[in-house]
């Protein structure tokens, strides 16, 4: 099994230019990754096309990870996410669609909620439930769902201003709760 010192070990050795260890964090974490991609594209070619994708941006990027405390996952899983969410909205402008958009709200367990049950699925869950519900589902809608402030703004009939420090208090406490 593959702890979280393994994973940032990984990362600074591709941060100095290491193929192998590139293959070594694709094999431990491209599964959950791929989940994610899953989750929220829904559509399973265009998910492998942006795991692809963030897998080029993570080696690109690995000299950029900071070791903080926190689980590295969440650094590849937040790269990965707002690849998917880019792909959405230019997906989004491209088509006009807002038919695609909403038929990307499912609430049932996906591949990505399977996969991360397997380490950190219980911790999360745990701190979401810690957050007023309004507050939970305007998270997920903002950050598994892509949806903008605005039109979060508008979904909860609140000020964009509001909306922006509903969110930015419950990463807060997400990140708090998740360093605990």
């Amino acid at each position: 099994m593959t702890t979280t010192d393994d994973i940032e070990a990984m990362i600074a050795a591709m941060a100095q230019g290491d193929r192998g260890a590139f293959e070594d964090l694709y094999a431990a974490t491209s599964a959950k990754l791929f989940g994610v991609c899953l989750r929220v594209l829904s559509n399973r070619a265009e998910a492998e096309d942006a795991l692809q994708d963030a897998f080029v941006k993570i080696w690109r990027n690995a000299d950029r990870y900071k070791v903080n405390g926190l689980s590295p996952m969440t650094w590849l899983i937040t790269i990965t996410r707002n690849l998917c969410i880019d792909k959405i909205r230019a997906r989004k402008v491209a088509t006009g669609d807002m038919d695609e958009v909403a038929a990307l709200e499912d609430h049932a367990p996906g591949p990505e909620a399977l996969a991360v049950a397997a380490s950190d699925r219980a911790r999360i869950v745990g701190c979401m439930n810690g957050l007023e519900p309004d507050k939970a589902v305007a998270v997920r809608r903002a950050y598994l769902e892509g949806e903008t402030y605005q039109e979060l703004a508008d979904a909860f009939e609140v000020p964009l201003n509001t909306m922006r420090t509903w969110l930015r208090r419950s990463l807060l406490k997400l990140r708090e709760c998740l360093s605990q």
